[in-house]
Formats: C-alpha cells, structure tokens, sequence
C-alpha cells in the first residue's frame, strides 16, 4: 500500500502491487496567469542592465599603466641605460601616465612594513 493507495498485499491480485497515477485525469480548472506589472517590469529590465564595476575599470586602467611602465623599463635595460636612470624615468613616466589616465594613487595602501597592498606591484616586479 502507498499513501492508502492499492491493495494491502499484491498476493492473488494477479498484479505485481506498483501503483501508477491515472493519466486519463483531466483538471477542471485552468491554470491562473500571473502577469507582470509595469512597475515589476521596469524594476527587471533595470537590474538586466547593469553599471560597469568601477573598481574593476579602475583596475584595468592601472594595469595598463603598469604594463606600458614595464615595456619602457625592458627598452631601457636593452638600451643600456643604469638602473637608477631607470628607475627614475620609469617613476616620472608612471606618474605622468596615471595623470593622463585619471588614475589616482590612493589606491595603493601599504601595510606596516612599507609593502604596498593594492593594485600596482600586485602583478609583480617587471623581468630584469
């Protein structure tokens, strides 16, 4: 027996005692149609069209950035120049990058070694 369905025992029934639901059963109502409002409409569509995350273009502009510095710095190296030339060419042309960009350096927070936390030597240093 299933949920007080069927026979207590399939013995001399002449069945095996499986239960199956009755597909001829039709359903006297029809199903209700829930429509949407304007309202719930609008709030849909708004939530489709998403705003772009700052904090992630603001990553990708610092990271392009980073990528040209590192390109200046591998020119310079084969070029000959020393190390503190680099350094120093690499920093002023980094800054004047960033101005350019409109990337702001505030996001580079440093723990309390010095190490810098965020974004520009996240990717590490560039190939010497």
């Amino acid at each position: 027996m299933y949920n007080g369905i069927g026979l207590q025992t399939a013995r001399g029934s002449g069945t095996n005692g499986f239960v199956t639901r009755n597909l001829s059963f039709i359903k006297k109502h029809k199903d209700r149609i829930d429509y949407k409002s304007e309202e719930e409409v609008k709030k849909l569509e708004q939530s489709l069209v998403k705003q772009p995350n700052q904090d992630i273009l603001q990553h990708e502009r610092k990271r392009k950035v980073e990528l040209k510095c590192c390109e200046m710095q591998e020119l310079m190296e084969e070029q000959g120049y020393s190390k503190d030339e680099i350094e120093g060419k690499v920093s002023v042309f980094r800054k004047m990058l960033m101005e350019k960009e409109g990337v702001t350096d505030s996001a580079v927070e440093k723990d309390e070694f010095g190490r810098p936390i965020k974004f520009l030597y996240a990717y590490g240093s560039c190939k010497t």
